[in-house]
């Protein structure tokens, strides 16, 4: 089953007659096919990740987790580059990391990145419950629904290649940050890809980045790091989605700033990327209430939610030529 989304192109044939010039239009219609996103398959990849339990850097959930995605990535078609690296945390831990990374089209010069982080938080942290503040954090949405998105994504690239690369990134020990100041404590993985990439010199024409995209009518506001390093790739995913009729999700309106995994690839990488991530502005935290607690679990993460996400997506990929 496919989606069809037509494009008309007006086309100006200039003719001339006996009486003079004239112009006459004539509409073509070019036909761009585009898969169909199943949201019931990405909430099931979703669940199997949290199944695994938090996915916490030198676990045996977090390697058992990390098997496993490589295997989908492989089954689903994905030429496979596995980085492995030892990483020190903020509070001396060296964290066993692994970048997963499953490209399409590999041969293609034009690529696009799509990333999202696979780890999970050591504490609950900001529980309401200070019993729970050394908790690990099953991440059902934070982590999760963005690998679980990707995850979907990989299956109908393999059933059907777009006309441009594309890269699939899920990164590791973005969750083993300080709960407060040294913001580079954040996003190890992916500070560490962007100064070793995986293929020297390698470029995409933008990134886009999941975070925090399942929960039940999440409001996706224009992120503004997203806005000042890559505001025409924001412009194309929330013009696309709103052609789709997804407005009430992706809200055209400034959201917050935030330290994120496509901070890194904007400033190491020179990659322009964006964030589409869950903004509350009337949360203290400026996300869910589960963010960080023992409550992010599946009860937040909604299949209609991760089908818009990843049909936009779809769309944008599809659309994206060479």
């Amino acid at each position: 089953m496919r989606n069809l989304l037509f494009i008309s192109l007006i086309i100006m044939a200039f003719s001339c007659s006996s009486t003079g010039n004239k112009t006459e239009n004539k509409a073509e219609t070019v036909q761009v096919s585009v898969p169909e996103f199943s949201a019931d398959t990405a909430y099931k990849f979703v669940k199997t990740q949290v199944d695994f339990g938090p996915r916490v850097p030198n676990t045996a959930q977090h390697k058992a987790c990390g098997d496993y995605l490589v295997s989908a990535l492989k089954q689903f078609g994905a030429t496979v580059t596995v980085q492995e690296a030892s990483l020190t945390a903020f509070d001396g831990t060296t964290l066993k990391s692994k970048n997963i990374i499953g490209s399409y089209n590999p041969d293609a010069e034009t690529r696009l990145l799509l990333f999202a982080h696979w780890d999970t938080r050591p504490w609950a942290d900001n529980d309401t419950d200070e019993k729970n503040h050394k908790t690990p954090v099953l991440g059902a949405n934070d982590g999760a629904s963005g690998v679980g998105v990707l995850l979907e994504i990989a299956r109908q690239l393999n059933r059907q290649k777009p006309s441009v690369g594309v890269d699939i990134i899920f990164f590791d020990a973005e969750d083993y940050g300080a709960s407060a100041g040294n913001e580079d404590s954040w996003c190890l993985g992916t500070q560490y890809w962007a100064k070793n990439k995986h293929i020297p010199n390698y470029r995409a024409r933008y990134g886009i980045l999941l975070d925090m995209v399942g929960a039940p009518q999440a409001k996706f506001y224009r992120e503004q790091l997203s806005d000042n390093y890559a505001k025409y790739v924001v412009d194309k995913v929330w013009s696309k989605a709103a052609e789709l009729g997804f407005s009430n999700y992706f809200v055209n309106k400034p959201g917050g700033a935030i330290t994120d995994d496509h901070l890194y690839v904007n400033q190491l990488a020179g990659i322009p990327a964006i964030d589409i991530i869950q903004y509350d502005p009337y949360s203290m935290t400026g996300f869910g209430k589960y963010w960080h607690t023992t409550n992010d679990t599946m009860e937040n993460i909604d299949p209609v939610t991760l089908k818009v996400v990843g049909t936009t997506l779809l769309h944008v990929i599809f659309n994206e030529k060479p």
